[in-house]
């Protein structure tokens, strides 16, 4: 999770944000992460309790949830994967510099990605996945230790933010709020991997152990958050510039930043770890939708015939989709004109939108009577979960209020 979490919510829109408006965002921060916790907690609490994914609860719960979460994937998976892809070809081409155009770098990052799910497997993953985010978290301490060291913060506190109270700032903040530190449709991506890891390791972990587990990867993906806030603010705000809206560029300044921060003998091991962490969320990405569209017909199957899916029909969805979903994403690159930011934005905001809904159904299935008593949430975490979806629901109609009817 926290693989798929650090990625675009980390280096580009937190780096935004503390470099476009200062500190002053940094409750969306804050909030952000507090609002989902429960949400994406819930798909870890369930597969370990019940030994299913979320899909097959959603089924469960009758007509609705699940056809609804199939369509919000069918809908934000292609331009999800697209995004994440662009950036990831900008910090390859920053780092390799083979003046490639973007989507010669795309066509090589997704097929590279398709070979790894395929011969590396999902143990592999895992265990490269934990070695890429530990890196990453040391380096970016150090990073802001560094930045500490300097007058830099001192000046930055000395500067007045601007307002974010206009149509470009509230747009950011839907945007800043809607991957970090990663969608919430994740739960089911949580609960779907957490379940794959049942049975390649033959052990089931108790309710407490798969909470430790998520707690691991949902805090540090949120620290790492804070740290690349904090360094947008203390190195670029008040500088005269912002991130420009190309992908190699926008890489070059992310990298300047950690440059002045450390020193330029950092620069290539910053732009390594930034390349790093961008592709391992493609890969994550690539790997988890043929899994959830596997999964989708396989839970379908569970609860129509009581049976699994043929291994051999399984296993045909996974590969259908592990190369129909990448290419469909390049097609998107392809007719794509605009900077790489709008489009994140754009993709940033289907995720919140569809927020709600499923934080919703993730509720209803941890409160039913699918989910063993002893592993439903308590009253008190139950208050401060319906809380937090109402204010989910509120802020998207804030959105939509203020994108589309002012």
């Amino acid at each position: 999770m926290a693989g798929a979490a650090i990625g675009v919510s980390h280096l580009v829109q937190s780096t935004r944000a503390g470099a476009d408006y200062g500190f002053s965002l940094w409750w969306v921060l804050v909030l952000a992460c507090a609002t989902k916790y429960p949400f994406l907690e819930f798909g870890s609490r369930y597969a370990a309790a019940s030994g299913e994914n979320l899909l097959d609860g959603y089924k469960k719960l009758g007509k609705g949830a699940f056809p609804v979460y199939a369509s919000i994937t069918i809908l934000t998976m292609f331009i999800i994967l697209a995004s994440l892809t662009l950036v990831t070809a900008g910090m390859a081409e920053n780092l390799f510099d083979l003046n490639l155009s973007l989507l010669n770098w795309s066509v090589i990052i997704l097929t590279s990605c398709i070979l790894l799910v395929i011969f590396g497997k999902f143990s592999g993953i895992d265990k490269a996945m934990k070695i890429i985010m530990t890196v990453l978290l040391l380096l970016t301490v150090l990073a802001v230790a560094m930045v500490f060291r300097t007058n830099l913060p001192s000046q930055a506190l000395a500067l007045s933010p601007p307002s974010y109270i206009t149509t470009a700032g509230i747009a950011f903040i839907i945007a800043f709020m809607g991957w970090m530190p990663i969608p919430i449709d994740a739960s089911v991506w949580q609960s779907i991997w957490a379940r794959e890891r049942f049975k390649e390791t033959g052990y089931q972990p108790t309710v407490k152990q798969a909470l430790a587990d998520f707690k691991i990867g949902f805090y540090g993906s949120a620290l790492i958050g804070a740290f690349f806030f904090l360094l947008g603010y203390f190195v670029m705000f008040g500088k005269g510039s912002s991130f420009p809206s190309g992908s190699v560029a926008f890489s070059a300044s992310l990298i300047e930043m950690y440059g002045q921060a450390l020193g330029n003998w950092s620069r290539p091991f910053i732009a390594l770890a930034a390349f790093v962490a961008m592709y391992s969320t493609t890969l994550a990405v690539v790997d988890i939708y043929p899994r959830v569209m596997m999964e989708l017909a396989n839970s379908h199957t569970r609860f129509k015939h009581k049976t699994e899916l043929v291994p051999q029909k399984a296993k045909m969805i996974y590969w259908v989709f592990l190369f129909t979903v990448p290419v469909l994403a390049m097609v998107i690159l392809y007719f794509f004109n605009g900077g790489f930011t709008r489009l994140i934005d754009f993709a940033v905001a289907l995720s919140f939108l569809s927020s709600p809904v499923i934080a919703y159904y993730n509720i209803r299935l941890l409160t039913s009577k699918y989910t063993p008593k002893n592993a439903q949430p308590r009253k008190w975490y139950l208050v401060i979960s319906w809380s937090f979806l109402i204010f989910l629901i509120l802020f998207s109609l804030l959105y939509i209020y203020w994108t589309f009817m002012r």
